[in-house]
């Protein structure tokens, strides 16, 4: 799986559009519509926000293992 979708898959299974996702980062809905068609690459700072946000791995938001392993317990 392409690293932006990812973004854009875990972004739609929790129900969020891009413009809550884009207050979270402090951007435009624009630019993450960009990010989840792979247009533009994210940052590594957002990637760590996003990260926390949905308490995932950054190695699972990046794509590089399909199993999403969880930052804490909750």
């Amino acid at each position: 799986m392409n690293y932006y979708q990812r973004i854009k898959d875990l972004r739609e299974d929790h129900d969020y559009k891009q413009t809550d996702i884009a207050k979270i980062l402090g951007t435009s809905r624009q630019q993450v519509g960009r990010w989840e068609n792979g247009l533009q690459m994210m940052g590594v700072d957002k990637y760590i926000i996003l990260a926390k946000f949905y308490n995932v791995s950054a190695d699972y938001l990046l794509g590089l293992i399909d199993t999403p392993r969880k930052l804490r317990e909750e």
